[in-house]
């Protein structure tokens, strides 16, 4: 397996992709729950996602191919360091409840 070759480039693709990944989900919830305004929001967020997630497969492909490709280059780390943050924010969260519960 290719170890990740981190970069600005390859910064900006992850959080691109992040941010599209995020837009699609958040979109999908908002217009599926909302109802008038919020339900035009959730699709412009979703149509946005949408973009987002083109661009950044645009830029790994045809502006710089990154070593490994675009699964080893972008997604894996991607998902990589989503569950990372997770964890970290989990435990945090329970540091936080701790000692908010003891005082």
């Amino acid at each position: 397996m290719i170890a990740f070759a981190w970069d600005w480039y390859t910064f900006v693709l992850v959080i691109l992709s992040l941010f599209a990944i995020s837009l699609i989900v958040l979109g999908i919830m908002t217009a599926y729950f909302g109802s008038g305004k919020s339900r035009a929001v959730g699709i412009i967020l979703f149509v946005i996602g949408i973009i987002a997630g083109i661009l950044t497969y645009a830029m790994a492909h045809y502006y710089k191919e990154p070593s490994g490709g675009l699964w080893v280059a972008v997604i894996e780390p991607t998902i990589f360091y989503v569950i990372a943050t997770g964890i970290g924010i989990a435990i945090g969260l329970l540091v936080f409840l701790g000692a908010i519960m003891k005082t």
